[in-house]
């Protein structure tokens, strides 16, 4: 058997980070078989459906390294299998059209809403004579499409997460809309169906998804049945968690994938650390690897039943190691456009060598990629902005003199390297009679206005490419109290 599994993700929004989750286990578990990744859209809900959310799902995927085998396949090309279907069950009756009202459906709700009973049809349709149909038919009523539960049944399977489920019918909420209402033939058919329907034509093998989906598992047993297919095995995953233990929504901070790409997370850390929300390697101490080494270990008997909880910190850190081990040509494509956003301008020297010397100043220090934005602001503008202890450390004694020192010094060398930078340190605590530590926090203040930041000799030679470094120690000598 090849093993074939699909995510399925609607159309309604952007890519969610539970749905990517989702498809990070589908993908992993049909890489560890050698089976096929299926992508569907399920799109039939068409007054909520978007271009443009589907085209930032294809993204989010392509993004995450998530590749697909086969589709994308769009449900609403595929009405005519559904309808098909839905006939199929109506001419072996085990489907009937129901022609209730909304508002008699409302009064059944508050009835047993008032008798303290969960809400369920009462299937008062199941049985309905050519005559009665007729008179509903005449009276202009419209019909949905129910798919016949029996409330004695029940519905058992063995699920790779949570073991041995097991439903009974009359827990199911009546019998089943599978299509929505329509005058005469087919109304649009309903989730719950149409995804069993591409199940089957898709030969998927396993069915992976969040532990929200259970319940739904029940009633898509029912019809693979109905329909005379094979039911494929089922995964429960568990789902996203806040810290609080709440499902992660967007009052968290940020849910999609594009947000995380936006605030500067890379794909394989992302990746990484969603394949840990839930599932543990073999080796408990493992905690870096990529899409293809988790695959060679992905199995469901390590996938957990609890819910996962989201932790920011365990997510910068990941992303962090990605970054500090990343060639640096590979993290200048990645900054760039973080800068670009930022409004940074590439001129004045500031060309593809330079950049990469800029990245490899602050590759260390980056736990997201747009940390990058702040580190360096102060090597895309002309003048410096004085923090409060960059201004007193310019007003100490003494200070002016160093830096004029320290321009006079640059002025007879031809060019500066580290060797010639750290060379005119020396020189100028020897001729000035002060401590290094006096020269060297006066000439960080003066080019960049504080006594922090990456390494200062290697900031001098970057501004000094530029031809900024002595103009802002001009500056800074000039600067009032």
């Amino acid at each position: 058997m090849t093993v074939r599994v699909r995510i399925a993700p609607s159309p309604t929004g952007n890519l969610h980070i539970g749905t990517a989750r989702t498809a990070v286990f589908n993908y992993l578990f049909a890489r560890h078989h050698d089976g096929n990744f299926i992508l569907r859209i399920e799109d039939t809900d068409l007054e909520r459906s978007r271009p443009e959310y589907t085209d930032n799902i294809l993204a989010g995927l392509r993004w995450l390294g998530l590749n697909w085998d086969e589709g994308p396949f769009f449900q609403s090309q595929r009405l005519h299998l559904y309808k098909e279907a839905v006939q199929k069950l109506l001419d072996q009756g085990l489907a009937y059209r129901c022609y209730t009202t909304s508002e008699e459906l409302d009064a059944l709700r508050e009835g047993q809403k008032a008798r303290g009973e969960a809400p369920r049809y009462d299937n008062r349709h199941r049985h309905l004579t050519p005559e009665q149909r007729a008179e509903f038919e005449a009276q202009g009523r419209s019909s949905v499409i129910r798919f016949q539960i029996a409330d004695s049944r029940e519905i058992v399977w063995n699920d790779l997460v949570r073991g041995k489920m097991s439903w009974r019918g009359s827990d199911l909420g009546g019998d089943m809309v599978i299509a929505r209402a329509a005058s005469d033939g087919t109304g649009q058919p309903l989730y719950n169906f149409v995804v069993v329907v591409d199940d089957i034509d898709m030969q998927i093998t396993h069915v992976i998804r969040g532990e929200d989906h259970i319940a739904n598992t029940a009633k898509q047993i029912l019809l693979y049945e109905a329909l005379g297919a094979k039911i494929p095995e089922f995964a429960h995953t568990p789902l996203i968690l806040n810290q609080e233990g709440r499902k992660l929504s967007k009052r968290d901070g940020v849910t999609s994938i594009c947000d995380f790409e936006e605030m500067g997370f890379t794909a394989e850390g992302l990746v990484n650390y969603m394949t840990l929300l839930g599932w543990s390697p073999a080796d408990s101490t493992q905690e870096i690897f990529d899409l293809e080494s988790a695959a060679k270990d992905f199995g469901f008997e390590r996938v957990n039943k609890a819910g996962a909880k989201f932790d920011w910190d365990k997510l910068d850190w990941l992303n962090s190691q990605y970054l500090h081990n990343m060639p640096i040509d590979k993290l200048t494509d990645l900054v760039i456009p973080y800068w670009e956003k930022a409004g940074c301008q590439f001129t004045g020297g500031r060309e593809r060598t330079w950049l990469e010397q800029l990245v490899g100043l602050i590759a260390a220090s980056l736990t997201r990629l747009v940390d990058a934005v702040e580190m360096t602001k102060v090597f895309f503008t002309d003048g410096v902005e004085l923090t409060e202890e960059g201004s007193q450390q310019l007003q100490q004694e003494g200070v002016k003199t160093v830096l004029q020192a320290i321009i006079t010094a640059l002025e007879s060398q031809p060019e500066l390297s580290a060797d010639i930078a750290q060379s005119i340190i020396k020189q100028v605590v020897k001729s000035e009679n002060v401590k290094k530590g006096l020269v060297m926090r006066s000439l960080r203040a003066g080019l960049t206005g504080d006594v922090h930041g990456p390494d200062l000799i290697q900031s001098w030679l970057l501004l000094n490419q530029i031809g900024l470094d002595k103009a802002r120690l001009n500056q800074a000598i000039s600067s009032k109290p």
